[in-house]
């Protein structure tokens, strides 16, 4: 196992004594005090399994300086607090397939604390390590919001297309997808999909009615125990985040993918989100970045608000 690297230091930045910044909640910690909060950021700074353009190894890093810097406070839950950050994941070198083990070895350690994880990736294949541990506890489900399916088959080695379809043969027992987009997968990869048991619920769909599309979601995952929800923010329209290694048009907008994640948030099963393929090198004025930020601080205030 790789372990971690030293977390960075938080601190906010405005001058306001009445701002409450995420600077000024998060705090650095260590996996053996991590306990004593209710979330632990992991950051995952990893992009060697990408399919299409890199540079999302640099997402955690930027989400982080664009969090630090968000106001805590939301109008309906409050001030986010009990919030920790274990660093980043130390990506071995090596083969895609290793990295996950690797990622998976870490990811049961952060799993087994009282704190929920929340990791910033990273590329899409990271989602099988942080997965996979929670396939060992009972009935596990996914809701995966993503302009794709992410269930390719894996040939010579995983890839950011083929997480699903490995956590399916660990024993994965449902997958909602939502905010998909038409003319980004191929037959073949919806009938697997549907297979399994897994449910598509389209960005247009989703554009229709939030609400209906969260529900919709949920009932595909009712029969589990535990819940993890993923984010990559090629389901946001490539004219509202150009910063990931696959834009498209066509997809959800920022309040369409805060209000989801609130709804997934709140469910008392989650038991970890991620947000992965935010590639700041290849955003347009910090745009991608700071909506991967906004996502977190969502999740976090919605998660925070349910379990207090």
């Amino acid at each position: 196992m790789s372990g971690f690297a030293d977390p960075p230091a938080w601190s906010g930045s405005s001058s306001d004594p009445n701002d409450v910044q995420f600077g000024d909640v998060v705090e650095g910690t260590a996996l053996a005090d991590a306990d004593s909060y209710d979330r632990v950021l992991v950051g995952e700074p990893y992009d060697g399994a990408v399919i299409g353009r890199t540079g999302a190894r640099d997402g955690p890093a930027a989400i982080r300086e664009s969090l630090a810097a968000a106001k805590a406070y939301h109008f309906e839950h409050g001030t986010v607090a009990s919030v920790g950050d274990l660093g980043d994941v130390r990506p071995p070198e090596g083969d895609v397939a290793h990295v996950q083990e690797t990622v998976a070895d870490v990811a049961a350690e952060v799993h087994a604390l009282d704190a929920t994880p929340v990791f910033l990736g990273g590329d899409n294949s990271l989602t099988y390590g942080n997965v996979r541990p929670l396939l060992d506890d009972g009935a596990v489900g996914v809701v995966s919001l993503d302009a794709h399916l992410d269930c390719r088959e894996v040939g010579d080695e995983p890839s950011s297309g083929t997480p699903y379809r490995q956590l399916f043969d660990a024993g994965l027992d449902a997958l909602a997808v939502v905010g998909a987009r038409h003319f980004e997968t191929t037959g073949a990869y919806h009938a697997f999909l549907r297979e399994q048991g897994g449910r598509v619920l389209t960005a247009s769909e989703v554009g229709e009615s939030v609400e209906d599309a969260a529900q919709a979601a949920l009932a595909t995952v009712a029969d589990v125990d535990t819940l993890y929800v993923s984010l990559d923010v090629d389901v946001l329209d490539g004219a509202l985040a150009p910063g990931v290694s696959a834009p498209t048009p066509g997809g959800l907008t920022a309040r369409e993918v805060f209000a989801l994640l609130r709804a997934f948030a709140a469910d008392d099963r989650v038991a970890g989100f991620e947000v992965v393929e935010t590639a700041p090198r290849l955003d347009s004025n910090g745009h991608t970045t700071k909506t991967a930020a906004r996502a977190v601080a969502h999740f976090l205030s919605a998660h925070t608000h349910h379990h207090a």
